[in-house]
């Protein structure tokens, strides 16, 4: 198709999603961290500072991430052999390719984000701070990649010497037609479970004398991994705040590593904050004389009484959008109670939105209103459009995103999570127990004594 155009390493030319699909279509896994290198720099220095231009029309994301045939044997994940605790040379071998295996399909992960989302941007209305956060998330990876690719010819082995499963990206491949449901389950499911395991595999490496891996692990990727696993938190978060009408930036307040400065990436209220620091500080500087001084506060209360007049306008709008707000949620609970919105119904428009993924059609004309350059002021910014569908009418459903993050997980997760659970790091991260512990698989029920199981057999 267009495979070939894109073999080449990124350049000023590109869009960041060529410049991704140049990462994703590239086989060589060494060449993927160079690939992303060279992105990263051109995207962080505003060489390249478009997400998707006219260069976009016909594109998709890969179905799978080209591999090279012959670097690793793989096998499916039920047949991979076991790696053991770390206690011998070929366990901590083991361990560690395995390691460097996560990392280059996370690689991939993070890139495939780009590129698939980055194509629906206006579709799921993501801002610049959200592909800054997962252009950050692959250099992370590129970069553990190299380095535990280092590690791992220090200890006497090489990446590809062992068998290895593809597990995490067919996991991957079934959330691809839904953001919501990628940032469940491979940040706030698979990147924690990560976090779960990391300590116990430092105190393993560190407890039989390989000191230099586990300050590899303790001091560079467990850190970093909190973060991935954070940007999973703060989308989902984001996502459920835009289709309940909220500002998303009041409901997840970290969001991404963009520039605050930029007014795109700015509420309304922030922006007028800056501005009324700005005027003070220009009129403080002007104070040359004391007539000066009584004409500024001539001028500043009559900026005052304005001010207080157009807040008092502000709020009287804000109160009518909140009271046709509470009527449209009535309305719609009333809908939901009366079966409009049934389990069928909706698993009827999440099979059309998941159709609609795997073929890589856009639905244009619908979804958020509002965050364009034509509309950014007043109680427009964060409205949802009309006509709710696939991910907005899914969210609608959840009252908290929590709530949401359970119904997601149980879709596309299989099986339970297995406690114990990093509590402290899955806090760093950003969200507490009420996010997994109801989705805790329930503890094996112990086996009876044999003497009680006989009993009962002959009675």
């Amino acid at each position: 198709m267009y495979a070939d155009k894109y073999q080449d390493p990124p350049c000023t030319d590109d869009c960041l999603v060529e410049m991704g699909l140049r990462v994703l279509l590239q086989p060589d896994p060494w060449k993927k961290a160079e690939y992303t290198y060279v992105a990263v720099s051109l995207w962080m220095t505003g060489e390249v500072n478009s997400i998707c231009n006219n260069n976009c029309k016909g594109l998709r994301a890969p179905d799978r991430p080209s591999r090279s045939d012959d670097t690793v044997k793989l096998l499916p994940p039920g047949m991979a052999p076991k790696r053991g605790k770390g206690g011998s040379l070929a366990s901590r071998q083991a361990i560690l390719h395995s390691l460097v295996h996560i990392e280059c399909w996370a690689v991939d992960l993070a890139w495939d984000a780009v590129v698939r989302y980055g194509l629906q941007q206006a579709h799921y209305q993501l801002p610049k701070r959200f592909f800054d956060d997962f252009v950050t998330v692959a250099e992370d990876e590129a970069r553990h990649f190299s380095i535990l690719v280092e590690r791992l010819k220090e200890l006497g082995s090489y990446y590809g010497a062992l068998p290895a499963h593809d597990g995490l990206w067919e996991s991957a491949r079934e959330t691809g037609h839904s953001l919501p449901a990628r940032m469940a389950v491979e940040h706030c499911v698979h990147e924690a479970r990560g976090l779960d395991r990391l300590p116990a595999t430092i105190a393993n490496f560190r407890k039989h004398g390989d000191e230099a891996s586990a300050k590899l692990l303790e001091n560079v990727i467990y850190p970093e991994e909190v973060s991935h696993c954070a940007a999973g938190v703060r989308w989902l978060k984001y996502l459920h705040a835009l289709a309940h009408g909220k500002d998303p930036y009041a409901e997840a307040p970290n969001l991404g590593s963009g520039d605050d400065s930029d007014p795109k990436n700015m509420t309304e209220l922030e922006a007028a904050e800056d501005s009324e620091d700005g005027e003070r500080k220009d009129e403080g500087e002007e104070e040359e004389t004391k007539e000066a001084k009584k004409m500024e506060g001539k001028e500043k209360e009559g900026r005052e009484k304005e001010g207080k007049e157009k807040e008092g306008r502000k709020k009287e709008e804000l109160k009518k959008e909140e009271l046709k707000k509470e009527e449209q949620e009535k309305e719609e609970s009333k809908k939901i109670k009366q079966g409009i919105l049934s389990g069928e119904m909706l698993r009827d428009k999440l099979a059309v939105s998941e159709a609609q993924g795997e073929k890589g059609e856009e639905v244009e004309g619908k979804g958020i209103k509002g965050t364009n350059e034509d509309s950014k002021s007043g109680s427009d910014l964060f409205r949802i459009s009309d006509e709710p569908f696939d991910w907005i009418s899914d969210a609608r459903l959840f009252p908290t995103v929590e709530e949401w993050f359970h119904a997601l997980t149980r879709r596309h997760f299989y099986g339970g999570l297995k406690p114990p659970f990093n509590e402290e790091a899955r806090a760093r991260a950003g969200f507490g127990p009420e996010w997994y512990l109801p989705l805790a698989a329930p503890p094996p029920t112990p086996r009876p004594p044999a003497a009680a199981v006989a009993a009962e057999t002959a009675a």
